[in-house]
């Protein structure tokens, strides 16, 4: 009987000590539970009204390209509370300039009106705060109504390396940019339309998200700069990454019939694509008007991709 009752004791008094250990354990476990379920937010949260009350502005800054060879320039347009939050990190968009064009077309009131625009989008929550590039696209023969730029590496340089590498990593070194390519988008207006497509599918480690405002994709350069035939070489595996948005005016027949041509082979490779049609030609006004629409695409693949990485050591790490 004593023997049983000692045995008894002995079984409580382990059963107490588990029990402690156990709870000390779920204790000490408990912060990086919360921690797994609640991971911290990649994207900049949404501006406050304070930030928001303030008009957004660009500049032009200068950088010595070495692929290049010379100084090249670039406009610039930081997010709302981009100085007030000094350890946010922000996803990127570069947007291009189309035939006889610079980096401050998309500026200008009476062209682009893109700040106006991002104002707007950020607003309405559609866009999540980003940094916005406008690249000087233009080649070593410069600005001319006689030529389109060149987004191509070709004999009058290498400007699709220029941007979509060697500008890439200035923005990187120069402001608070999340790596990921998935959080980096690249688009632009006619001519320009055409180079995103083609920049983007060559800088497939830099960017995920193309767009095009009236662009074609069939370049006289060959099926290398030729989107349309060039998407074929691209791995499964980037293919699955991209996604694409293209839109066209229904009075810019030429342009609206590549577009739709495009779609289609994006659809039969299964990359996921938008295809719009508006009315509308190939003007400014109609560029304008539609941005709103193809940067509501990227802020949406943004949203997604935040969720896609919520578990990425904050986006920072490229892949």
């Amino acid at each position: 009987m004593n023997c049983l009752k000692s045995k008894t004791v002995l079984l409580v008094s382990l059963l107490t000590l588990f029990s402690c250990h156990s709870i000390k354990n779920v204790q000490a476990q408990t912060p990086q539970q919360v921690h797994q379920e609640k991971p911290a937010s990649l994207l900049p949260p949404q501006p406050s009204t304070s930030d928001l009350a303030t008009p957004l502005t660009y500049k032009i800054e200068t950088y010595n390209s070495q692929v290049m060879g010379g100084s090249r320039t670039y406009g610039v347009a930081l997010p709302p509370g981009y100085d007030q939050n000094p350890n946010q990190r922000y996803p990127v968009i570069f947007l291009l300039h189309g035939g006889h064009g610079n980096p401050k077309d998309w500026w200008f009131e009476k062209k682009g009106k893109a700040l106006k625009t991002l104002q707007q989008l950020y607003i309405a929550d559609k866009l999540p705060p980003s940094i916005v590039i406008t690249p000087d696209g233009n080649d070593k023969r410069g600005s001319s109504p006689y030529w389109d730029p060149e987004y191509i590496d070709g004999p009058n340089g290498k400007v699709s390396t220029a941007i979509g590498d060697e500008l890439v990593k200035v923005v990187q070194s120069r402001y608070r940019t999340l790596l990921n390519p998935d959080f980096w988008a690249i688009g632009g207006l006619s001519s320009g339309g055409w180079g995103a497509m083609n920049v983007g599918l060559h800088n497939l480690n830099h960017f995920s998200i193309l767009f095009s405002h009236s662009g074609y994709f069939k370049d006289k350069s060959g099926p290398n700069n030729s989107p349309v035939t060039y998407i074929n070489t691209i791995s499964p595996q980037n293919k699955k990454r991209l996604k694409i948005y293209l839109d066209s005016g229904k009075q810019d027949i030429e342009e609206l019939q590549e577009a739709q041509q495009f779609s289609q082979v994006l659809s039969q490779l299964k990359v996921y694509n938008m295809f719009r049609q508006f009315p509308g030609s190939h003007t400014w006004k109609y560029w304008r008007t539609h941005l709103a629409d193809s940067l509501t695409f990227v802020g949406e693949q943004f949203k997604i991709s935040q969720i896609a990485h919520a578990g990425d050591n904050l986006g920072f790490d490229k892949r």
